[in-house]
């Protein structure tokens, strides 16, 4: 594909672009100039390249900045030591020196020019000469953007502003080679277009559905991770649709674009994989500031947004229709608490998330038995018990799943979950929910039944947890009585 360099009438028209970009440098510009003069006196380039200058194009401040140059990485620390506050080589054998300097932190890579074995995905690395070399093998123009140091020219060989204005993917060479050379570019593709609201180009998007089969050589935890940004993004429906539309999800999620149910004249039902991008819209409007308590769900948080796009995956496996034109859907929390489960635990998600998300989507329909809020005082405290820890973003899932275009039954839901809410504020004031204990502890228990430590005491105490749950607060003395017939019952 041949270079797009900008136009002498583009460089004019986006003028004003680049004086605001380079304003947004100017609290690092003098640190940028010093670097640069460093390399210039060694005899070497540097550049400025990447998320940073598009970033600086669009009004953001990059936290860490990316370098390239000419020179080797052991010229790059020779150079670098003596001026930084710290260095690291942890990425030499890739070319990356990292270095701090105040509160910034610096990656400077030597000019790439990799070669990939396209069976394997395993770059053989190899370093260049030039900074056009190096842009070119970058993933998207907009990304392969730089600004020469200590001079400030801006290079632009492969109209990237061009496209930051139209708000744009595309890559430098083209899409098919560059996806072939490394297919995890199609999940950071759909990444952008979470992200920076972009548009991928009509040929990339082309690229990503002929290619998607390949992303299966990449590994589950780089595919994952690439997923996660996607879905912390502050709008990720677009990037998780362009998954599904071009076939990437089937690969590494396929119970995603599972949940495009066919809804028929006869059997009218809810668009269930509509109805769970609503779901997530809706659960990120709940999320608590970045900087808000525990309670408020600080967003973004991966946990809630997991549980609210894969809520409903159990709904496949389980639809039935009804006699009369009616679906449904029995049990599908539950079959669908595995799912997510089975499928997390795939994509290399830690133990905590996958058992969190799981339980979330296990819970979201409990809310529906709480009916016109005549549950007793037992069914709150379970329900809140059930939740533990997980009960704010439950709170949040609940009522983002409450998605009918009925105004009144939408109207009536959300009252009868302020209620619930409030009960559950009422309980845990009175009888502190969040540290529900049978009333007799293990060794009270023990000496009560003259029982050692063992299996029979823990079932003991499940049972004077489930007498506290139904009862509440009632005594030692009563709760001890309930413990001593529960024993004599169970010897008889």
């Amino acid at each position: 594909m041949p270079d797009r360099p900008l136009s002498p009438a583009a460089t004019t028209a986006h003028r004003p672009l680049l004086e605001a970009a380079v304003a947004r440098l100017a609290p690092v510009l003098p640190m940028l100039t010093e670097l640069g003069e460093l390399f210039a006196a060694a005899g070497h380039e540097l550049a400025l390249v990447g998320g940073p200058v598009r970033d600086a194009f669009l009004g953001r401040v990059s936290p860490d900045l990316d370098f390239t140059t000419d020179a080797r990485p052991d010229e790059i620390l020779e150079i670098g030591a003596r001026w930084a506050d710290a260095h690291w080589d942890i990425g030499r054998d890739f070319g990356t020196i990292g270095l701090r300097k105040g509160p910034l932190q610096l990656e400077i890579t030597t000019y790439r020019a990799d070669v990939y074995d396209r069976t394997s995905r395993k770059p053989e690395v190899m370093f260049g000469d030039t900074l056009e070399g190096d842009l070119v093998r970058r993933d998207f123009a907009v990304n392969a953007m730089a600004i020469r140091l200590p001079s400030l020219e801006f290079v632009d060989v492969h109209g990237g502003l061009d496209d930051l204005v139209a708000r744009r993917l595309m890559t430098p060479a083209a899409p098919e080679e560059s996806f072939a050379d490394d297919p995890l570019r199609m999940m950071r593709a759909a990444r952008f277009s979470a992200q920076l609201g972009f548009e991928v180009a009509p040929q990339v998007r082309a690229a990503m559905t002929e290619r998607a089969a390949t992303l299966e050589m990449i590994s589950a935890e780089r595919v994952r991770e690439e997923f996660s940004k996607l879905l912390l993004a502050p709008e990720p429906r677009g990037g998780l649709t362009l998954l599904v539309d071009t076939g990437l999800a089937d690969v590494f999620l396929p119970e995603l674009p599972a949940l495009r149910l066919e809804v028929d004249e006869h059997h009218r039902h809810k668009d269930v994989y509509d109805h769970s991008l609503i779901v997530l819209e809706q659960a990120i409007d709940l999320e608590g500031p970045p900087d808000g308590p525990p309670e408020s769900v600080p967003g973004p948080d991966l946990v809630l947004r997991l549980a609210a796009l894969l809520h409903d995956i159990g709904k496949p496996a389980t639809r039935r229709f009804e006699p009369g034109g009616g679906v449904s859907f029995h049990h599908h929390e539950l079959v669908g608490a595995k799912l997510v489960s089975k499928r997390l635990k795939a994509m290399r998600f830690d133990k905590d998330t996958t058992k969190q998300v799981a339980r979330l989507v296990e819970l979201h329909l409990r809310f529906h038995g709480y009916g016109d809020g005549q549950w007793t005082d037992s069914a709150v405290r379970r329900y809140a018990t059930d939740a533990g820890p997980l009960l704010p973003r439950l709170h949040r899932l609940t009522r983002s799943d409450c998605t009918t275009r009925n105004v009144r039954k939408a109207q009536r839901l959300s009252r009868a979950y302020d209620d619930l809410e409030k009960r559950i504020e009422r309980l845990a004031a009175e009888e502190e929910l969040g540290k529900v204990r049978p009333e007799l502890d293990g060794n009270e228990i023990a000496e009560a039944l003259g029982i050692r430590p063992g299996p029979v005491l823990g079932q003991a105490y499940s049972y004077l947890l489930s007498v506290r749950l139904d009862d509440g607060l009632i005594g030692k003395d009563a709760a001890r009585a309930r413990l001593l017939a529960w024993w004599a019952a169970r010897s008889e």
